[in-house]
């Protein structure tokens, strides 16, 4: 077959290389060509192919994609290496950042119309769900909607009320002493300050900082079991007591972001990062995550996993905010209709 008369150079340059042309015409061979010679190996060539299709993904992944779901910087926490006050703060910031996407509608998991039912529904949320606190003070509000009517209540009627809950007769005593309390000491009202809402019965800091993020608009960290659990395995802190974490997650983030720092890495633990079995094919921050691998790393075994809007399940509020409602989440059924 004749060559086209019009040839481009580059396909000249293409049929010189090949054996049939270096047969033929071997005097024509450029001195200055730098690319194989028709005698080179197929091996070298297939080499030097696989070598340049490695490094291709490498250099043009975008910055978040990484192997196995980790980020260099999770990978080198993972390993022992020391992490640098600087680098912790961006990664962690950069975790709070990237949950706020997730859960753009993250909010208090528990019912409340005012700062004397949340203060109530937190104490009472005390070693059981949101959704047993959220099915349960419906009847106690009807009957007793202020702090004077549950102080002077018949304990052993609110005790009926509380049984769902688990440790009635501790929390009757406890609700029913703040609410005594509250008409003595602060006129009925809940107080606005950390100082003044940890002296009423069975308030401690995570309750009191609950109701100050959630009804007075003042930042607080709300260290709870599912905080602690993160922040750990995050490697954001070693402190295991909620003190000393609230502490440092204070020095790491803007007081500004404290109450929707709490929201977000809550709705996490809930959602995603289980304590058992945290779904880790699911995560959303895998690459961040120094801890990847702990749980279900396979996508479609992890997405089994999800709970609540994730997974299309109910949630823990009865009366759930709309943002979570137009996002998917689904209302908690109320006591005896699960």
């Amino acid at each position: 077959m004749k060559a086209p008369a019009k040839a481009s150079p580059a396909k000249k340059s293409v049929a010189r290389k090949t054996p049939a042309a270096a047969k033929k015409a071997p005097a024509k061979k450029t001195p200055t060509a730098k690319a194989p010679t028709a005698k080179a190996p197929a091996a070298e060539k297939t080499a030097a192919k696989k070598t340049a299709a490695a490094k291709a993904p490498a250099e043009g992944a975008p910055a978040k994609k990484a192997p196995a779901g980790q980020g260099p910087a999770a990978r080198k926490v993972a390993a022992g290496k020391p992490e640098s006050r600087v680098a912790l703060v961006r990664r962690a910031r950069r975790i709070y950042r990237e949950l706020a996407e997730v859960y753009p509608y993250a909010h208090p998991e528990l019912d409340f119309e005012n700062p004397f039912q949340l203060l109530v529904a937190t104490v009472l949320s005390a070693q059981t769900t949101d959704l047993r606190v959220n099915q349960t003070t419906p009847a106690l509000f009807a009957a007793y909607p202020t702090p004077e009517d549950l102080a002077a209540a018949d304990p052993e009627k609110v005790e009926e009320i509380l049984r769902p809950t688990g440790f009635f007769r501790a929390k009757t005593r406890s609700v029913m002493g703040l609410s005594k309390a509250l008409v003595e000491e602060f006129d009925g009202e809940v107080p606005g300050r950390l100082e003044d809402l940890v002296k009423l019965p069975g308030v401690g800091r995570k309750t009191a900082f609950v109701v100050l993020g959630n009804a007075f608009g003042r930042p607080g960290i709300t260290v709870d079991t599912h905080f602690m659990r993160l922040v750990r395995r995050w490697k954001w802190t070693e402190a295991t007591e909620p003190d000393k974490i609230e502490a440092e997650m204070g020095a790491l983030f803007p007081q500004r972001d404290w109450t929707m720092l709490s929201h977000y890495v809550i709705f996490h633990g809930r959602r995603i990062c289980h304590a058992r079995k945290p779904a880790c094919g699911a995560c959303p921050i895998a690459e961040l995550c120094p801890s990847y691998g702990e749980g279900e790393t396979d996508p479609e075994k992890a997405k089994k996993l999800l709970k609540y809007e994730k997974g299309g399940f109910p949630g823990q509020r009865l009366k759930p905010p709309q943002s979570y409602l137009d996002h998917g989440g689904i209302p908690a059924p109320p006591l005896g209709k699960e």
